[in-house]
């Protein structure tokens, strides 16, 4: 029996397939990660750093380099794009452009994130940095930018290439910089049939969690022979929103059925928490200001990812002056709120004046007191 475990162990191996274990769900893949997309907080990993190809995944980052043009105003999805003799030469995943046609940036992305088209990543480097090998500096440069410090991007479509690489780590950091930013994605990701060139050609949704699994919001796949079956999924329930990455699966059903028992487990388990006052804050007294008070409030809106178990462990308390002199600053930092799980703290939000209080000047306090004055001797019958 420990002859055959052993000589089972060495095939896996050699084939470079290995069930990832950690805690939480099986996953049968060369790596996997479970992110959570408003905080980037890991909820499970396993060879989360091992550089490895990524196949089609790749085209997470030509996305979003588009969708930062497009926010940028370099581009609008009415921009019409033409395709070069290289686009269209583009082996793979294609929708079978022709040199010389032109198709808007709606379509392109369209045919990018819904049947994963070669000819359209290339078309679109092309157009928006003069070549492809100038478009995939700006792709390097930008993953540096996200701490993506296990990939090397040597091409915007992710066919093989030797040095090409990234990590599940590093794919969960840009399908988050991509969902967060730029939601307006799911416009294209979430597709599951549409068309090209006015209905005559059919796409059809290389990812079929859009369709059975409820929530999904996309986001790419990716395979190629040395690669094997890669997966960025992305899904939200109850205002929660999840990455599972798989990278290696040894079939395709195998990366989807692992990415739904990633997705399925991060829902089960965890829950986002608002962070707010147990009470109203009450206003701070404000000394020679031109009001009488001014009003604290947090200084951003936060939220705790916790496991379900906890979530109704939140406590808060208020640390704030009881008085202040004039003048206070709009944005003012006053204090602090300390959010208290179970008992134990583990974050501090400041407070912040959520308006300007004025110093009053010296007349202004003189005719206040002269007010006073007369105010009280007229109640006295003077």
């Amino acid at each position: 029996m420990k002859k055959l475990c052993a000589t089972l162990l060495c095939l896996a191996l050699c084939m470079g397939v290995l069930p990832v274990r950690a805690a939480g769900p099986e996953v049968n893949a060369r790596a996997a990660l479970l992110m959570e997309k408003s905080t980037g907080q890991v909820l499970y990993e396993a060879n989360a750093h091992a550089p490895l190809e990524l196949a089609s995944v790749t085209k997470v980052m030509t996305m979003l380099l588009i969708m930062e043009a497009l926010d940028a105003g370099t581009i609008t999805k009415e921009t019409m794009v033409p395709v070069s003799a290289t686009a269209a030469g583009m082996g793979g995943s294609q929708v079978y452009m022709e040199e010389g046609e032109e198709f808007s940036v709606h379509d392109m992305l369209k045919a990018i994130a819904v049947a994963s088209g070669n000819d359209a990543c290339v078309a679109m480097a092309e157009y928006l940095a003069g070549s492809e090998s100038a478009f995939v500096e700006k792709m390097n440069a930008r993953a540096a930018e996200l701490g993506m410090e296990d990939t090397v991007f040597c091409n915007c479509t992710g066919l093989p290439a030797e040095g090409h690489h990234s990590s599940a780590y590093d794919i969960a950091l840009m399908s988050r910089e991509l969902i967060l930013r730029h939601p307006d994605i799911r416009t294209y990701t979430t597709i599951w049939m549409d068309t090209l060139r006015d209905g005559d050609f059919q796409l059809a949704n290389t990812n079929k969690l859009v369709r059975y699994y409820e929530g999904a919001t996309g986001l790419k796949t990716g395979s190629t022979d040395a690669a094997l079956y890669c997966l960025s999924a992305t899904a939200e329930k109850e205002g929660m929103e999840l990455i599972a990455v798989i990278l290696g699966a040894p079939t395709s059903n195998d990366r989807f059925e692992g990415a739904k028992a990633l997705l399925n487990y991060g829902f089960a388990a965890y829950a986002l928490v608002p962070v707010a006052p147990s009470e109203p804050l009450t206003p701070v007294p404000v000394t020679l200001g031109t009001a009488a008070s001014v009003q604290p409030g947090l200084a951003q809106e936060r939220q705790l990812l916790l496991p379900k178990g906890e979530a109704g462990k939140v406590t808060t308390t208020v640390d704030l002056p009881s008085a202040l002199s004039a003048p206070v600053e709009a944005g003012q930092e006053l204090g602090h709120l300390t959010v208290l799980v179970d008992g134990q703290a583990v974050e501090e939000i400041p407070l912040v004046a959520q308006e300007a209080v004025g110093k009053r000047s010296l007349w202004q306090v003189y005719g206040g007191l002269l007010a006073a004055l007369f105010c009280g001797a007229g109640e006295a019958g003077f």
